[in-house]
């Protein structure tokens, strides 16, 4: 499976940002899917994740849980991060990121792109 992740860029405090990751390759398996984070100098961290079937199989981070939220359509095989009222702190680069049993674990990575917020 390849993972493509797109949709970073430079925000101010406040403003939103909606990251894609579009998947190819053996996209038939139910792969839960998510999206994890590393700031400089600091380790790779879960951000939200959400199970094949969608919809109520979401979890997030507590650092995130009532700003961003993950979506996914499965006929495209592409899922979403929503990010609204950001902060300086959510300057990362953001992962997507597929597993067959559960996103905490990955059996696959997307090549990263870069969000940055201002002040």
């Amino acid at each position: 499976v390849q993972l493509q992740a797109s949709g970073g860029g430079l925000v101010q405090t406040g403003g939103s940002l909606r990251l894609s990751c579009s998947a190819s390759g053996r996209t038939g398996s139910r792969y839960n899917m998510g999206w994890f984070r590393q700031a400089p100098g600091k380790e790779r961290e879960f951000v939200a994740g959400v199970s094949w079937s969608g919809g109520a199989g979401t979890y997030y981070a507590d650092s995130v849980t009532g700003r961003f939220t993950i979506s996914r359509d499965n006929a495209k095989n592409t899922v979403y991060l929503q990010m609204n009222s950001l902060k300086p702190e959510d300057t990362a680069v953001y992962y997507c990121a597929a597993g067959l049993n559960g996103v905490l674990v990955p059996d696959y990575w997307g090549q990263g792109t870069q969000v940055t917020v201002g002040t």
